[in-house]
């Protein structure tokens, strides 16, 4: 799991800290999409997605070397993205913003556009799920400075208000 790989390659360095580690991968038809290697590759991947729906998995894992802590889960997201045209697909392209993002589109920017609906946590579709990583963390004794309750109430990123669970 990359998740914890990226969790490892820093709990070395903190062995008493716990370390989160974090990752998120696009899958349609049950092949994976990961970051498109420029603009072409983009477009080929949105004009995959576009009209169906495809499910999200990101990955979480929480390290800590100095007792062996070490815990992991997945969280699961069904999306359906809407039938956009040429033109839309143009001008998202254009943003740039379609590069580094599994997939090719961020729900959290300008690709939400594209996005009919979801079937899930909308943060584990940004690659962090807030409530599976803050009862991992409170299972570990951490005390969290704000609910999760509250943040999933008051939705304050951005996009997240337009996908209701």
């Amino acid at each position: 799991m990359f998740a914890e790989g990226k969790a490892r390659s820093c709990a070395a360095r903190f062995p008493g800290s716990l370390i989160l580690g974090s990752d998120t991968l696009i899958a349609l038809d049950g092949e994976v999409m990961g970051k498109p290697s420029g603009l072409t590759d983009a477009r080929s991947m949105l004009l995959r997605l576009r009209g169906r729906a495809h499910v999200i998995h990101t990955a979480v894992a929480l390290l800590r070397r100095s007792d062996a802590v070490q815990d992991a889960a997945v969280e699961t997201v069904l999306v359906w993205m809407r039938p956009f045209d040429e033109a839309e697909l143009e001008a998202y392209l254009h943003t740039g913003e379609c590069l580094g993002k599994a997939g090719a589109y961020s729900i959290q920017g300008v690709g939400g556009r594209f996005i009919e609906r979801i079937e899930g946590d909308y943060t584990a579709a940004v690659g962090l799920p807030l409530r599976l990583v803050a009862g991992l963390l409170q299972k570990r004794g951490v005390a969290l400075p704000i609910t999760v309750e509250q943040l999933y109430r008051d939705k304050p990123y951005p996009n997240w208000a337009v996908f209701q669970r």
